[in-house]
């Protein structure tokens, strides 16, 4: 068994300097005019951003924001796990694991540990606290790269499932976005007797019908939210497309150029904004620690084999039922359909908001913890 070990990050200066160098040597393709958005990534404002993340964003500011939460690592089924560990003061507090999804890392966590672990001071009931585990994803950043095939959903909720035994939490819940809303059912199919329940957002399966018969249980308003569903997924799929076929040629462009990575990850961002202003609707700053982290761990390509996994794994098949109980919140953008949701999971808990997005930690995040909380005053460790 790995002891966890405390974990700092320290990026040597010389690595920084090679992405200012890289960037500042981008070589540019050519723009339709006024194409916009309609090909990919809108060049005039890529190139903004990698003029900003070269001239004018600083990356020890954001280093030294996330070494001010407890980090640590450990090997768990021959693979290196980084994770943030944040105990809350209040000794009665409900352990809780949360699992990032893809672009994302374990920073766009940051501004919700302190009211999670610590509600009494930002103004909420301490009896709402929780004991905070956030694993940055085997493939991902400080968990990255990985080292064998087969790291896909099923494996990594083990995974988790190890790591909560091995940190003494012998009863706890799970909460997860986009990627991380499936991890986090899956913990519950796993580990049925430790889990106490699952809250998800940016629900990620449950969008559109796998068959026919699926299409037969929905009411006739859910099967034309499905229709909706496809006709969006079908022209913004194709990241995902890549990643679940062939991740390894495209690990090497993204491996090579620190401005394709950011189109690629930024286009995610931008394609998820309901209102499509065009520009990202996150902090700049966050889009370019999230992409800076990538780089300097070498994960992109590494990151992108989780589709690839769990497309082999799970993709075209809809989960076995959980008997956990499982809450779902909806923010502006997300697709979930609760009829598929149903299909797989006990849902006690279901909300629509009308702002924040796909990526709600970030754009949400009171909107975030305040349903975490109404979702697990019904299930708490005592």
């Amino acid at each position: 068994m790995s002891t966890p070990e405390p974990f700092r990050i320290d990026v040597p200066q010389a690595d920084l300097d090679e992405l200012a160098d890289r960037l500042a040597r981008t070589r540019w393709p050519d723009d339709l005019p006024g194409a916009g958005w309609a090909y990919g990534v809108n060049g005039d404002y890529l190139r903004e951003l990698v003029e900003y993340w070269r001239t004018g964003y600083h990356w020890r500011e954001h280093e030294a924001r996330l070494n001010e939460v407890p980090q640590y690592t450990t090997t768990i089924d021959g693979q290196n796990v980084h994770f943030l560990h944040v105990r809350s003061p209040e000794p009665e507090a409900t352990p809780l694991i949360i699992t990032h999804g893809w672009p994302s890392t374990v920073y766009d966590f940051l501004d919700i540990l302190g009211p999670l672990t610590d509600p009494r001071s930002h103004g909420g009931d301490p009896a709402d606290a929780f004991h905070v585990v956030a694993p940055s994803v085997p493939g991902f950043a400080f968990s990255g790269p990985t080292r064998q095939t087969g790291w896909g959903v099923g494996r990594v909720a083990r995974a988790w499932a190890e790591l909560m035994r091995r940190l003494g939490y012998r009863r706890y819940g799970a909460q997860g976005g986009d990627f991380g809303s499936i991890v986090s059912p899956e913990l519950g199919r796993i580990a049925p007797g430790q889990v106490l329940g699952v809250h998800v957002n940016a629900l990620a399966n449950a969008s559109t019908p796998i068959d026919a018969s699926e299409s037969d249980t929905l009411s006739e308003p859910e099967r034309e939210h499905a229709k909706r569903n496809q006709a969006w997924w079908y022209s913004h799929s194709g990241y995902a497309t890549q990643m679940s076929t062939r991740p390894q040629t495209l690990a090497y462009a993204l491996n090579d150029s620190p401005a394709g990575q950011l189109a690629w990850n930024l286009e995610w961002f931008v394609d998820w904004d309901p209102s499509r202003t065009e520009r990202a609707p996150v902090a700049r700053d966050t889009i370019l620690t999230d992409v800076t982290i990538f780089w300097l761990t070498a994960t992109a390509g590494s990151a992108a084999r989780l589709y690839f996994e769990a497309a082999a794994e799970a993709w075209g098949r809809r989960p076995a039922p959980s008997p956990v109980p499982t809450g779902v919140a909806n923010f502006l953008g997300d697709r979930a359909i609760r009829g598929l949701a149903e299909l797989s999971n006990t849902i006690t808990h279901w909300t629509r908001h009308p702002r924040g997005g796909h990526f709600a930690s970030l754009q949400a995040p009171d909107l975030l913890v305040t349903d975490i909380r109404e979702f697990f005053r019904n299930h708490r460790a005592r």
